[in-house]
């Protein structure tokens, strides 16, 4: 097994804990061994660097000393807006004066030679998808899905390094290789609102609206994403939409490591599909075959 050190970030252990135990039953089952760090913080997304950006760099270079105190030297984060606070902040330590403050708010010296990846890029490296490919139980042949990288994963390409800003495959070449259909839409990379929905709700009902009217218009059965933020926008924002008259979408939002749990043979119950918001189990029950796990997966533990 591949082993990195893991940040889950704050969402995973509270709101999207079904992305959670999706990216644990995932990452065990393609030969990636987490290393949670231990003690972590929150990054600060996405506010904190609006309000004291010295105490946001700070956040994350604590985050990154105990990624360093792991011996590890990849660090994943499944969070896309977690992604790109470390990769802000890693770019930030390249100037001197930064980084002797962030020393200073962090009580030493914060590495900047980590090798920071989002659980995305990982995940679509040869050798999880060589295992991946071994594995398939239940290809989802039929899904026509719409792929969402949202706007912190790919931007500032020069801080993220992630893909191609505009135009990213990586999420449509893995969905392909569970056996779904990529549609081609304009919102892959087009902002929901973000943390917005706590203070302009109206803004992210219209962007989110925006986002769910492509989707559909493109013939997409679901929205997959790779961000707690952009899955909480659009999976639980649906029904403010609706009562604000500014569309009827009962559209399904999916994480990735949920869809690549169920062609692994996993069922959406373990999954944790179950706890989204907008029903997401009817159209699986639907489209995929009931295909039980092999063996070898059902041994991993939900511990």
């Amino acid at each position: 097994m591949t082993a990195y050190a893991y940040y889950p970030g704050c969402s995973l252990h509270g709101t999207a804990t079904e992305y959670a135990d999706s990216t644990r039953l995932v990452c065990q089952a393609l030969g990636i061994e987490l290393h949670e760090l231990a003690d972590w913080n929150c990054c600060g997304a996405s506010s904190a660097h609006a309000v004291n950006p010295w105490l946001a760099l700070g956040l994350v270079g604590r985050n990154l000393r105990l990624a360093q105190q792991t011996g590890l030297q990849q660090l994943v984060l499944p969070c896309a807006a977690c992604y790109a606070r470390f990769k802000e902040t890693q770019h930030a330590l390249q100037d001197r004066t930064t980084a002797a403050q962030v020393a200073y708010v962090v009580g030493a010296e914060a590495p900047t030679d980590l090798d920071i990846e989002p659980l995305l890029g990982v995940l679509s490296q040869p050798a999880p998808l060589a295992a991946l490919q071994a594995r398939l139980a239940r290809p989802l042949t039929g899904l026509k899905l719409a792929p969402y990288y949202g706007c912190l994963l790919t931007r500032p390409p020069d801080v993220t390094h992630f893909d191609d800003p505009e135009n990213p495959q990586t999420l449509d070449n893995l969905l392909r290789a569970i056996g779904a259909e990529v549609v081609a839409w304009p919102g892959k990379t087009a902002c929901c609102g973000a943390s917005l929905a706590l203070s302009r709700p109206d803004l992210v009902q219209d962007l989110s609206g925006k986002l769910l009217s492509w989707a559909e218009a493109a013939g997409a059965d679901a929205i997959v994403t790779v961000c707690p933020m952009c899955h909480s926008n659009l999976d639980t924002r649906q029904n403010q939409i609706r009562r604000a008259h500014k569309g009827d979408h009962r559209l399904p939002i999916y994480y990735i490591t949920e869809l690549i749990g169920l062609a692994l043979g996993f069922e959406p119950d373990r999954l944790g599909i179950s706890r989204h918001v907008t029903e997401a189990e009817a159209l699986l029950a639907q489209k995929l075959t009931p295909t039980p796990a092999p063996a070898s997966l059902l041994e991993v533990s939900h511990g």
